[in-house]
C-alpha cells in the first residue's frame, strides 16, 4: 500500500472549457488499472467543450447544480449524489449551470495505449445551446 501524493490544482485549458474550470487528479492508476479519477470544480457558466472518451466517462456530483447532455440528447440536471454515465465513443458537454457552482467526480479508465487518445475534444459549445441548456433557448 502506498499514499499517493497529491498534485497541484489545475486550471482548465481555454481549448477544453468555457468560463472557470479547476480540477484535481485524485488518482491516476499504474498498469494494470488505467482507473483515472479527476474532481472538477466549475463556477458559474463554467462547462466543458464538446468531447467525447474512448472507454466512457461516469460523473459524480458531489456540490451545486450541473448540467450534462450527449449531442443530439436531452439536457440532463444533475445535483449532489447524482451519477451520470456516458458510453464509449458519445459526444457530450458538461457543467455548471448559468447560476451554480458544481463539482463532480470525473471517473474513466485510459486506453493502454498511448496512441489512442483517452478523450477526444471538440467545439466549444454555442451560447445559443447552452442558452437552451440553462432554459434560456
Amino acid at each position: 500500500m502506498k499514499k499517493l501524493s497529491k498534485q497541484a490544482t489545475g486550471k482548465g485549458p481555454a481549448d477544453w472549457f468555457t468560463g472557470e474550470v479547476w480540477f484535481d487528479e485524485i488518482y491516476r492508476g499504474d498498469e494494470p488499472s488505467r482507473a483515472r479519477v479527476n474532481s472538477v470544480h466549475f463556477t458559474p457558466g463554467g462547462h466543458t467543450a464538446w468531447h467525447m472518451h474512448t472507454n466512457g466517462q461516469t460523473l459524480h456530483v458531489t456540490e451545486g447544480v450541473g448540467l450534462v447532455q450527449a449531442r443530439g440528447g436531452e439536457v440532463i440536471v444533475m445535483r449532489p449524489g447524482d451519477t451520470v454515465h456516458t458510453p464509449p465513443g458519445e459526444w457530450h458537454w458538461h457543467g455548471a449551470t448559468r447560476t451554480d457552482f458544481m463539482t463532480h467526480l470525473a471517473i474513466w479508465d485510459g486506453t493502454g495505449d498511448p496512441d489512442v487518445p483517452e478523450t477526444t475534444w471538440g467545439e466549444h459549445v454555442t451560447d445559443a445551446e447552452y442558452d437552451a441548456a440553462n432554459g434560456n433557448g
